[in-house]
């Protein structure tokens, strides 16, 4: 018998085009192009502007402009989720047996106090699970969990360890498509792992409690799953995550040394050791050299076993 080949390593950066990337992002950028690099992988970039009311115009640019001048270049061509409908909605008509239509408004699902998700989401009570009630009409689309019991989502996180939720107790029935008529992230990133053929997914710790749901949709998709590993956020001195909604300056680049003190205050966030002769006057090439085989350091010291499939 002839042994399987692994199968290529394909990995990701999926960056929202609300605004200019700021250093919580570009840590999440780095993680995942040197553990792309670090595997002899493929590195795609996906602008995820599914939701469309959010995009800034001319973000995902500067996005895609910042990365090439801090020598972070695409494996392939840069794939835009507007451009991508077609395939949600493929997606969403393949499993609508585990879906249905929610009449529900915030406010209702609030209102309910069965408390909130892991990620910050209110937990839906399942008002509309066996049909609209009188009067109301469709607002969205969820997806049907299993019952508890048979809830059980639990996978290893390549850094964080061994992750478990239960979908009924911690999220209820999640959006598939939203009230504004958008596909939901969950369904979008599924859906784009698949078809891009990714195999690891490193991001920020911020979706550790989003994978969960993902996994499931993809066992009803009959998807593969990736390898996750979710790295620590970066925090501002308040101790909240750094985003623009707290304040984020722009990761701005004016010539090389910029660049190199952006890559290593990235580098810093994420703990790599780096070589103690990459000084002031590094150039990019310098810092790439001496990063990757660091994250392969940081890797042999924190990475959990991945149970085989």
């Amino acid at each position: 018998m002839t042994a399987s080949r692994p199968i290529p390593y394909v990995g990701r950066f999926a960056p929202s085009p609300t605004g200019p990337l700021h250093a919580g992002s570009l840590v999440a950028a780095l993680a995942s192009y040197l553990d792309a690099k670090y595997h002899d992988g493929t590195w795609l970039v996906r602008i995820e502007d599914i939701d469309e009311g959010r995009s800034v115009a001319g973000a995902a640019d500067g996005i895609l402009a910042l990365l090439d001048a801090l020598g972070m270049h695409a494996d392939g061509d840069i794939v835009w989720q507007s451009q991508r409908k077609h395939l949600y909605q493929a997606a969403a008509e393949r499993i609508v047996q585990d879906t249905y239509p929610c009449g529900c408004n915030r406010r209702e699902i609030a209102d309910s106090r069965l408390g909130f998700a892991p990620d910050g989401a209110a937990i839906y009570p399942g008002t509309c699970r066996h049909g609209l009630g009188p009067g109301r009409t469709m607002r969205s689309q969820r997806v049907r969990v299993p019952d508890a019991g048979q809830d059980e989502i639990s996978f290893v996180d390549r850094f964080a360890g061994r992750h478990t939720q239960h979908l009924a107790r911690d999220s209820g029935d999640f959006v598939l498509k939203r009230a504004d008529g958008f596909w939901a992230y969950q369904l979008a990133v599924v859906v784009d792992d698949w078809e891009q053929g990714v195999t690891d997914v490193v991001r920020g710790a911020d979706l550790l409690d989003s994978t969960p749901r993902q996994i499931y949709l993809q066992r009803l998709l009959g998807a593969p799953t990736p390898r996750y590993l979710h790295v620590p956020v970066v925090r501002n001195a308040n101790g909240e995550k750094l985003s623009k909604q707290t304040g984020a300056l722009a990761v701005t680049v004016e010539d090389e040394p910029a660049a190199v003190a952006a890559l290593l205050g990235a580098a810093q966030a994420l703990g790599l050791v780096l070589d103690a002769a990459l000084g002031p006057s590094a150039s990019r090439q310098d810092f790439w050299r001496a990063a990757v085989p660091a994250w392969g350091r940081l890797l042999a010291q924190c990475e959990m076993p991945t149970p085989a499939a």
